[in-house]
């Protein structure tokens, strides 16, 4: 996760596994932040864990969608 080694036991979803390495950081995610494999592809955290995923937290800021809005 974020280039740190994360346990997982057989059954268990990427969001179970990100919650027990670091609570706070699976708080975000849906919010602020999104899950995404290691092409930078969204992830869908509910989906099972496995042997040498490659996972990142991005921003949920959507693409195309200004970070200021100009005043006209």
């Amino acid at each position: 996760m974020d280039g740190t080694p994360v346990s997982a036991t057989p059954g268990q979803t990427t969001l179970d596994a990100i919650t027990a390495w670091n609570p706070e950081v699976a708080r975000l995610l849906g919010n602020t932040r999104n899950l995404a494999d290691s092409r930078g592809l969204p992830a869908d955290p509910g989906l099972p864990a496995y042997a040498g995923a490659i996972f990142r937290v991005v921003s949920a800021r959507q693409s195309g969608v200004p970070d200021e809005v100009s005043p006209e």
